[in-house]
């Protein structure tokens, strides 16, 4: 009977524990930038788990669904025509990848090392963020070059002028933790 009294109080005492993503609480707001000014929109998670150890972010893994794209910049015709470009072969082939992935390996300090998925292309990351209980926020950028969407960088295309597309795209996170 000790044996399990102490196996008991062991599982008790290990505070670490995998939750859910709050998929309707949590936000992803992207801003792409080119030289003549920005847009900006969002994208909504599919799926999402965390796991914690005594309160402190250890693992996760958000599944991002990229036919989700709205862009909140543009109105009307606009906005219809953006959306449609954002999703077709120039940019992130939603029809062929409807899905991109950010996995969190480890955090320490509140700065995350993970992996980022997109059109099956994974890069690593790292992510800075701020933690309030279970309320995560912060910034990831990344290269979108590294994921083969060209369309419009300078880094590939020559005398783009004022049609040229900047290579980073900003990912301003709010995670809620269930």
């Amino acid at each position: 009977m000790k044996p399990f009294i102490y196996i008991l109080l062991f599982l008790l005492s290990v505070s670490s524990f995998a939750a859910e993503v709050h998929l309707t609480k949590s936000t992803f707001k992207w801003t792409a930038t080119k030289v003549t000014g920005k847009h900006f929109g969002k994208v909504f998670l599919k799926s999402g788990t965390a796991e914690l150890n005594d309160n402190k972010l250890t693992q996760a893994e958000f599944v991002i669904n990229m036919d989700s794209f709205t862009v909140d910049d543009l109105d009307g015709e606009w906005k219809t025509k953006f959306i449609n470009h954002i999703k077709s072969d120039d940019f992130f082939s939603v029809n062929k990848f409807p899905e991109a992935k950010l996995v969190i390996h480890s955090s320490k300090n509140n700065v995350a090392t993970a992996s980022l998925t997109i059109k099956d292309k994974t890069q690593p990351v790292k992510i800075d963020y701020q933690q309030n209980s279970n309320h995560f926020t912060g910034t990831l950028s990344f290269d979108r070059t590294k994921f083969g969407i060209i369309y419009g960088s300078g880094s590939f295309l020559k005398n783009l002028g004022d049609k040229m597309i900047h290579d980073n795209v900003n990912i301003e996170f709010n995670v809620i933790i269930k």
